[in-house]
């Protein structure tokens, strides 16, 4: 064997050791997002939405509360707002989905649409948006990390609404076993682990929002902007939701499925509403989440 066939064997079995950079890139988006989630969720304008939302549970059992009397309601009806709220009496767990029900399609979406579109603009009409750039970061981690960031809030806010409702639920109304939309009874725990799941579904449903929020967000360098034309598209898509005439592009519109998570408290549970909500939702995170990528891959960052 000679010498150069030693040596390109050897060279072979050495592997290259990672460069400081690439050893430290985990690191660094972990950072970002972590930066980016506190920076969020500590602004004063962020917790003041987190406030209304809580708020939110607390008037309505209050109301219930003063309205009833505390005598019983009827049965659960179809699932709606109105028939949750006629059961809190009975159950202070159905507050949850009273509260749910009353927030999703508007409070919480508005809340998220604030967050969401301010993501980049609120950051370029600040001038900070040019020195995050310049930090070893990367347009498109730093896009996914304001993304990931507001998918965060979606979570947190949901259970703020949830956790507020329980409290006052519990504080106000009577606990025990629930009556599902079905007629039949579950125990609490049972009844909890569904207040958990309908959370989750809430707080997924809100995903499709949020990638449409970050788009308007790279398309001008205004946050107050993008957030009004972010909360004027909600109020847009929730009113062509009411119109019959226009019932063919219904199952398109991103909040059609919101209500969905209703069929979480049948028994048995139905997955058909709930799976095609997400499904949409998945469909308007890949689409513009792509869209929000592109264009702020190849936006000209001058400020």
């Amino acid at each position: 064997m000679s010498r150069a066939e030693v040596q390109g064997g050897a060279a072979a079995q050495v592997e290259p050791e990672p460069t400081a950079a690439e050893r430290g890139r985990p690191l660094r988006t972990l950072g970002i997002f972590r930066s980016e989630l506190f920076t969020t969720l500590r602004r004063w304008r962020t917790l003041a939405l987190l406030g209304v939302l809580a708020a939110v549970p607390v008037l309505i059992g209050i109301a219930v509360k003063i309205e009833t009397g505390g005598e019983g309601g009827g049965p659960p009806g179809d699932g709606e707002g109105p028939a949750f709220i006629s059961q809190v009496t009975n159950n202070g767990l159905f507050l949850v989905f009273a509260a749910l029900a009353a927030t999703l399609p508007v409070f919480l979406p508005m809340s998220v649409g604030v967050v969401a579109g301010d993501a980049i603009a609120g950051e370029a009409s600040a001038g900070t948006l040019r020195y995050l750039l310049v930090a070893p970061a990367g347009r498109t981690r730093l896009l996914l990390a304001k993304y990931v960031t507001a998918l965060v809030f979606c979570l947190v806010a949901t259970l703020v609404v949830a956790a507020s409702a329980l409290a006052v639920g519990a504080l106000l109304f009577p606990l025990g076993d629930v009556t599902t939309i079905s007629g039949t009874e579950i125990s609490f725990t049972e009844g909890l682990v569904r207040a958990g799941l309908i959370a989750g579904v809430v707080a997924a449903s809100l995903a499709g929002f949020a990638a449409l929020g970050l788009f308007v967000s790279t398309l001008t360098g205004s946050g107050i902007a993008a957030m009004a034309a972010t909360v004027g598209l909600l109020i847009t898509v929730q009113i062509l939701d009411t119109i019959p005439q226009l019932d063919e592009i219904h199952p398109y519109l991103f909040s059609h499925y919101w209500l969905s998570f209703s069929d979480l408290l049948r028994e048995p549970v139905f997955w058909d509403e709930v799976q095609k909500n997400l499904g949409l939702q998945a469909v308007y995170v890949a689409v513009f989440g792509s869209a929000a990528w592109a264009r702020f891959t190849t936006k000209d960052i001058t400020a």
